[in-house]
């Protein structure tokens, strides 16, 4: 077998941080035009810019090489279509035990959140003016990427 991703430094060789769904419909670089090595990728559950988003963020922009941050949600979003306590009951229900005590972080509306996880890195004292910060939401049926902030 040949492993073709052998020798990268690390570094984001375009200069993309890009924070995303964990959703399987989304392939991080494809979206954008990019290849491997090209940007670093940060995925959870709504694609949100959490404590730990925004930590990869600043090793990125003063480590690895980021100057563009790209935050993306997506169309049909499980966390963006059901409360928390929907989410809660649902998995609490394939457990088989209590989940009321987990917080899942649902996104009651996605394009406001949105704009609040772009100002986090906006203004984050170790970011801040060092990258260019934009969100978009990626339509799963489509594949385009719509611009919101």
């Amino acid at each position: 077998m040949n492993f073709d991703l052998a020798g990268f430094d690390g570094v984001a060789a375009r200069g993309v941080a890009i924070v995303t769904c964990m959703d399987s419909r989304i392939d991080p670089l494809r979206m954008v035009g990019l290849r491997p090595g090209d940007a670093k990728i940060f995925r959870n559950p709504g694609g949100r810019v959490t404590p730990q988003a925004l930590e990869a963020l600043v090793l990125g922009v003063h480590l690895l090489g980021v100057s563009r941050v790209l935050v993306v949600p997506h169309t049909r979003c499980a966390m963006a279509s059901a409360g928390e306590q929907e989410i809660r009951e649902r998995v609490g229900a394939s457990a088989g035990m209590d989940a009321s005590w987990q917080r899942f972080g649902v996104v009651p509306d996605q394009e406001d959140a949105l704009r609040q996880d772009v100002a986090a890195v906006r203004t984050h004292p170790l970011i801040g003016d060092r990258a260019l910060v934009g969100g978009f939401v990626y339509d799963v049926d489509t594949g385009l990427l719509r611009r919101v902030v």
